[in-house]
């Protein structure tokens, strides 16, 4: 394995000799970074199996996507593929790996214990993928001083101390709508520049704070597109197959 890695980093043409340290991430695409993360999962997934190298070809149908657009998005890692050898998964995974910053093993607070809350909480896929809930907030008074997950379950007020004392890198808000903004004040105010937003609303942050929104009502409703674009569809096609045309004399 050792060898083929070297063939690997030596062969001209198929390997950049950028090291991670030396990739410039503020050039990699938004969707690229989004595409990284699915390829990650699809090589850990091979990596378990004991698979070794893959093709691009195979590691582009596992992710759903074409085998140019991955060679392309890997480009911009540099890529450690050789032609009629592939890819070698577990290098290629710590690339990854590397370069979305799960190596320093991210500390999340979780803010709002309500029922997505407390499924995200109890999730296990977190830790396996970089991440820890080092803080479970909330302002019910019922829930502040529980414990969840063997994690005292603080109060939003102590947000600061939290932040500083836990060395939050993320906040996860799944808090109602209404009370999402103040919260995000919040943790912008304690030094929190990532957050992943449940809320159904859109946050309002300085620019040096980066925002994603999970809206799975909006989800759905495009499923629901979709899903009623073949139903239409669905209902055409025995009209087409059933009609003929008919020949009309003079």
């Amino acid at each position: 394995m050792i060898a083929q890695r070297d063939q690997l980093n030596a062969v001209g043409g198929h390997a950049d000799e950028r090291s991670v340290a030396g990739t410039d991430q503020r050039s990699i695409p938004e969707a690229t970074v989004a595409r990284l993360a699915i390829y990650l999962r699809a090589l850990v997934g091979m990596g378990k199996v004991g698979v070794a190298t893959v093709s691009s070809g195979s590691l582009a149908t596992a992710a759903g996507v074409n085998s140019a657009k991955l060679r392309k998005d890997l480009s911009y890692l540099g890529s450690y593929g050789i032609r009629g050898v592939g890819y070698d998964v577990s290098l290629l995974t710590d690339q990854i790996h590397k370069t979305l910053g799960l190596h320093q093993n991210r500390a999340v607070a979780l803010i709002g214990l309500g029922h997505l809350g407390r499924a995200l909480a109890g999730y296990a896929g977190f830790a396996s993928r970089g991440f820890r809930i080092s803080a479970i907030v909330d302002a019910d008074p019922a829930i502040v001083g529980t414990r969840v997950r063997g994690l005292p379950v603080q109060h939003v007020d102590d947000l600061d101390a939290i932040v500083r004392t836990e060395n939050i890198a993320i906040a996860v808000l799944t808090v109602p709508a209404g009370v999402a903004q103040e919260v995000c004040d919040r943790l912008v105010v304690a030094g929190v520049t990532s957050i992943l937003n449940f809320a159904p609303t859109v946050l309002a942050v300085p620019a040096h704070v980066d925002v994603r929104k999970v809206d799975l009502a909006a989800e759905l409703q495009i499923l629901s597109f979709h899903d009623n674009r073949k139903s239409a569809r669905a209902d055409c096609e025995p009209a087409r197959s059933g009609s003929s045309t008919m020949a009309v004399g003079p």
